[in-house]
């Protein structure tokens, strides 16, 4: 993960699996790609799920994609509660949370918005909905390519040109995982000066094409029941996939505190070697 200077709301960077999560709540998303972006500073910004994790151990493009990540949230209650077993004070940060808010504060700033994805029509329809709900909003440009997870120099190279040449600051990226974190990843390198932001399903949110769970339903944390009761063929056998991730790394933290506890319960170090030890490492 790209070094940046710690600011209020950022975390210390806990991980799970190997994969660094740096904001501690929407807030914090807010504040640090809004900065970013008025000081004409690049970065990914990428909201961890459990669905992410599990598609990382089959991809090891998408780890190491996160793993260069600028910025990453906890998009979901497992994800929270995994890191405040590590003691972060995070609270849940989704790509449908910080779409609305993200396009409040850039047209305030008067920053200019290039969004690729999803489909046409959903797009034409949130993008409407956004216009009107924040005046001033600057879009720079929309597109919604067919992709597959495979994406050649010509197409790359042509995306980021029309993304320069738009003159935006940032791009919201609304593709799935992991099509829209490997193409952040990519275009990264080749738009230096924009911010890209993965939010998954939110504009489809928006513009009604697809139903996010009632605010009651979230709060009782059964978003995920609620979304596969609604697509149960494609998402049930995911969700078994992410249980079983949840239950794995539990139990694997469970493990490792027993172990953690039986090293502290032993004998005392001498404080002579410890000293020397100290001495050493300066």
């Amino acid at each position: 993960m790209r070094s940046f200077q710690l600011q209020a709301g950022l975390a210390e960077e806990p991980a799970i699996e190997d994969v660094a999560v740096n904001l501690r709540d929407l807030r914090a998303a807010l504040d640090a790609t809004v900065a970013r972006a008025q000081a004409h500073r690049g970065f990914t910004l990428f909201t961890i799920n459990l669905d992410h994790l599990v598609k990382m151990r089959r991809d090891p493009r998408f780890r190491q994609a996160y793993q260069r990540a600028d910025f990453v949230t906890a998009d979901g209650w497992p994800i929270v509660l995994l890191l405040r077993r590590k003691g972060g004070a995070f609270e849940r940060a989704t790509g449908a949370d910080l779409i609305d808010p993200l396009c409040a504060r850039a047209a305030q700033a008067q920053l200019p918005v290039y969004f690729v994805g999803p489909g046409i029509q959903s797009q034409k329809e949130a993008l409407e909905i956004l216009r009107r709900r924040h005046a001033g909003l600057i879009v720079a440009g929309a597109e919604a390519p067919r992709l597959d997870a495979q994406f050649g120099d010509p197409f790359l190279d042509a995306l980021a040109l029309r993304i320069d040449q738009a003159g935006a600051r940032l791009c919201v990226l609304s593709l799935g995982a992991p099509k829209q974190e490997l193409l952040a990843d990519a275009l990264r390198k080749r738009c230096p000066e924009v911010g890209f932001v993965c939010v998954g399903a939110a504009l489809d949110f928006i513009s009604g094409r697809m139903s996010r769970a009632p605010s009651y339903v979230q709060r009782l944390r059964l978003e995920w029941l609620w979304r596969m009761a609604g697509d149960p063929r494609r998402l049930a056998g995911r969700y078994l996939e992410c249980m079983a991730f949840f239950a794995e790394t539990l139990l694997r933290g469970a493990i490792d505190s027993e172990a953690n506890l039986g090293v502290r319960a032993g004998p005392a170090p001498d404080p002579v070697v410890a000293v020397r030890a100290g001495e050493r490492a300066e």
